[in-house]
């Protein structure tokens, strides 16, 4: 992909809440188009969920230059292993690019060296799935030293980033080295910058880190500004 050139990102999610189609475009103006496939699967428990998913990208493709699974809470419910292996057979079968959130999470962490996480979900993730997500991080390495569910909204599209900042910067852990804001339907994104300058952590959210891995993927020239740590330091 060369300089100004517009990076077309296929996402395959199963939600209905707008996400990854908000804020990838919001995070690369000018740079970015999305072209999105709602399933009802996360396609890889079952012979006919993985049908299901290998269909939706094939309908996107050959528009698309990468492909994006945007379901966090998919991803916990698999485990790493296997979200893992569901991005390498799409990748396989596909021939282009294939990221997942929480893998993405997973390699942006370790981009940057963090061994103790705090974790922020959404409330509409209920208690399991807040339990899933401390699992899936620790099964990799890393110390959790809390998971919560934040009080805000339940209906995704009246959270503002504001609320946003004022939850995580009053209930952060001072153990924690980052924060990972899980929810692809949480569109925490511009929050990312302001969590930081009044924390001090490195701060990630699930669109944010599944940008951060399209990009790398891709091997796309696209400089993201304003929007975190992550895409503003150099890998160390």
């Amino acid at each position: 992909m060369n300089v100004g050139e517009l990076l077309t990102v296929g996402v395959l999610t199963p939600h209905t809440a707008p996400g990854p189609d908000v804020e990838m475009p919001d995070m690369a103006p000018g740079q970015i188009r999305v072209e999105v496939a709602r399933t009802s699967t996360d396609g890889s428990r079952t012979r006919a969920g993985a049908a299901v998913l290998d269909e939706a990208a094939s309908a996107l493709l050959p528009a698309v230059d990468v492909l994006a699974v945007a379901s966090t809470g998919s991803g916990y419910a698999l485990g790493y292993d296997e979200e893992l292996a569901l991005v390498k057979r799409l990748r396989e079968r596909c021939g282009v690019p294939v990221c997942a959130t929480s893998v993405s999470a997973v390699s942006a962490l370790r981009s940057r060296h963090v061994k103790r996480i705090s974790l922020v979900h959404p409330p509409w993730f209920g208690r399991s799935l807040n339990e899933a997500g401390a699992e899936y991080f620790r099964s990799q390495g890393f110390r959790v030293v809390d998971a919560r569910l934040a009080d805000l909204p339940e209906d995704p599209s009246h959270v503002e980033p504001a609320m946003v900042v004022e939850w995580v910067a009053q209930h952060l852990s001072d153990r924690a080295e980052a924060v990972f804001l899980g929810g692809n339907g949480l569109r925490a994104a511009r929050a990312v910058r302001h969590l930081e300058s009044r924390t001090g952590r490195l701060v990630l959210a699930a669109n944010q880190v599944l940008l951060w891995s399209v990009l790398k993927s891709a091997g796309a020239p696209i400089a993201v500004r304003g929007f975190g740590m992550l895409f503003d330091e150099k890998e160390r």
